[in-house]
């Protein structure tokens, strides 16, 4: 017993030499050994951030990480081998026979704003079961750097309305509408992995936001077949989806957006592009309801402008 007492101290004095408030770790040596713990011992709206070290393992947890929890900075100590996973889908049923419905299959919900993540991956391990969403994202300024995002159809959640995100290094994966949801969110030099078919986004913008997913030098492929996937179709009618310098490969169809099977999304939905490169960009081929911006326009497309001012990397 009193080995484990000094154990325990002595990894809460090395979490605090290293700036962790908190180390999680499944053996034993931090202060928990579960991520929900870690969340729900922050104290509630606290002004300074907490940070959370995650050693590594696979953590099997349905996570919530409340909307009083503000400023937590999660930090992995292995992007590849910290994993926050769980299995839930659409049709599984909860405790009434219930389908639990794509929103509530998520394995990780975050509420709490000025949340930050680094250097983890989030999965939903369920496999190909239909909507089965690996991250949830209410948070306004919410983070995420060098993170992994794994899953199949719906595997991230944009979902807070008026929410500002940012997704940087990150690898996101997917199959059907894998990116999706109503926030405003920059994603820089991240890799979109496409599996089998279907489409990067779909979004659901409000009309009154300004601007929704902008893709700013990232890498769009995988191991898809050939044509077999479409930049983005509206979820609802005035989404909004722009790539910046991004690299696409032959996965992408020539005519990179869809409708969704309803006239007036073309009115009402704005899809655009700036130099699109690889054997994916086909700007002559394009849908001839989107976009191919001039450089006057893609100028209004920074990262400041989009987050309204808003600067995830300021110390």
């Amino acid at each position: 017993m009193r080995y484990f007492l000094l154990l325990l101290l002595s990894s809460l004095s090395l979490g605090r030499a290293f700036g962790y408030d908190f180390v999680v770790a499944q053996d034993g040596s931090g202060r928990f050994r579960t991520v929900q713990e870690a969340f729900n011992a922050v104290p509630d709206f606290r002004k300074k951030v907490t940070t959370i070290l995650i050693k590594k393992g696979i953590y099997k947890e349905k996570l919530i990480l409340a909307g009083s929890k503000q400023f937590v900075h999660l930090i992995g100590e292995d992007r590849d081998r910290t994993i926050l996973t769980y299995d839930d889908y659409n049709q599984k049923k909860n405790i009434f026979g219930e389908d639990k419905g794509t929103s509530g299959s998520a394995s990780c919900y975050i509420y709490g704003g000025d949340f930050s993540a680094e250097n983890l991956t989030f999965q939903n391990s369920s496999g190909p079961v239909g909507q089965a969403v690996a991250m949830w994202v209410d948070s306004d300024k919410a983070s995420f750097v060098n993170c992994r995002f794994l899953g199949f159809q719906d595997t991230l959640y944009t979902y807070g309305r008026g929410s500002r995100q940012f997704y940087k290094g990150c690898y996101i994966e997917g199959t059907v509408d894998f990116i999706f949801g109503s926030s405003t969110a920059w994603f820089e030099d991240c890799e979109i992995f496409c599996k089998k078919g279907g489409f990067v986004t779909a979004a659901s913008t409000p009309d009154t936001a300004r601007f929704g997913y902008v893709f700013s030098r990232c890498r769009i492929g995988g191991d898809a077949p050939a044509g077999s996937f479409g930049l983005g179709r509206p979820w609802r009618p005035y989404a909004k989806t722009v790539y910046l310098n991004c690299e696409l490969s032959a996965v992408i169809r020539p005519a990179g957006w869809d409708a969704w099977d309803k006239e007036s999304n073309k009115k009402t939905a704005y899809y655009a592009e700036y130099q699109s490169r690889g054997p994916g960009a086909a700007p002559d081929k394009r849908a001839p309801w989107s976009h191919q911006l001039t450089e006057a326009e893609a100028r209004l497309y920074t990262r400041d402008t989009v987050l309204h001012g808003w600067n995830p990397e300021a110390k």
